[in-house]
């Protein structure tokens, strides 16, 4: 299957844009039919199963399908734009013009190099290869994978996603992604709505959780402590919305149980446009944070992972310096 041709009608993420990328044109997400990578290198600050040792494989690609206002790396998801030409089906929105005033940074590139990223990192020693916002190229993924793998890459691959990916592309990743970091950010639609233009996201994220376990089953773990197989559900907490997250601890653990982990995350910063909701213009309420971990420890929930207090600061925000893009 030549899977370049799920860009033709392109419903990769649960915008639905059905546009034609192989065509020049251009939806929600910004991203043409070229893969775009701000950075290729190991990663220190993930959870410890994934980069404890040498490091993460991590590679960060430019654009998004969502909108976050308090985007950390907004310097590569999110451009300054005019308004794009397209319908997207789900949130029924029409705009015109195609030209962007500033490009969002990163190194266009082909499939075959995407797959030399892969085997240089893993020459470094990198536990896995961990692709940073991967949806908008889920088809040229795989068919660097293939490559890749046919040149001897061996380590475990990771989909590190928002969660707003279509059902349909999930399924095409099958057997070619080891373990699944989905996002939860939201259970109220309303939030996701208001901060990351996304409509029905806690619908789809279960939607989708569902099958990346199908398809990975429980976590699994190597001699080393590095997780090879599975579901890590990260929750990163936001300002005022204490009750927003525990519904989504809530759901997580009586849906999944012992058959993921869930990560609680601190780390927010108010950054980019976060300074127009006064509301999230500032840092994560300590003793919140601490609550939703007494919280999850109350229900029972023994597969987790938490941050300390130093998490919250832009200093593990990586440099999009394009470092491992160029031969």
């Amino acid at each position: 299957m030549n899977y370049l041709n799920m860009l033709d009608e392109c419903t990769l993420c649960n915008r639905n844009c059905k546009i034609n990328r192989n065509d020049s044109q251009i939806g929600f997400c910004r991203a043409s039919n070229k893969i775009k990578v701000a950075k290729a290198s190991l990663h220190l600050w993930e959870e410890p199963p994934i980069s404890q040792g040498n490091g993460s494989g991590t590679v960060f690609f430019s654009h998004c399908n969502f909108k976050c206002v308090f985007c950390q790396n907004h310097d590569i998801s999110q451009a300054t734009e005019e308004n794009v030409s397209f319908t997207s089906s789900l949130d029924n929105i029409k705009f015109q013009n195609l030209t962007p005033k500033t490009s969002v940074t990163g190194i266009e590139i082909s499939i075959e190099r995407l797959s030399e990223i892969f085997l240089e990192l893993q020459e470094k020693g990198a536990n896995n290869i961990n692709l940073v916002t991967p949806t908008h190229y889920a088809p040229q993924i795989i068919e660097a994978l293939k490559i890749a793998k046919k040149n001897k890459l061996t380590i475990p691959i990771l989909y590190n996603t928002n969660s707003y990916d279509s059902i349909d592309t999930i399924k095409s990743l099958n057997g070619y992604i080891d373990v699944y970091l989905p996002d939860f950010k939201y259970f109220n639609d309303k939030y996701a709505i208001k901060y990351s233009k996304a409509h029905d996201y806690a619908s789809n994220a279960i939607k989708i959780i569902d099958e990346m376990i199908n398809q990975v089953g429980k976590p699994k773990f190597n001699l080393n402590g590095h997780i090879i197989k599975g579901v890590i559900i990260r929750h990163l907490m936001l300002p005022g919305l204490l009750f927003d997250s525990k519904k989504v601890i809530d759901l997580i653990h009586n849906r999944y149980g012992d058959n993921i982990y869930i990560s609680l995350m601190n780390q927010y910063v108010p950054m980019f446009e976060s300074c127009n909701y006064t509301e999230i213009n500032k840092l994560l309420n300590p003793k919140h944070y601490d609550s939703l971990i007494n919280y999850a420890v109350e229900l029972g929930i023994t597969n987790g992972f938490i941050q300390d207090e130093s998490a919250n600061t832009s200093d593990f925000i990586p440099d999009f310096n394009l470092e491992g893009i160029k031969k």
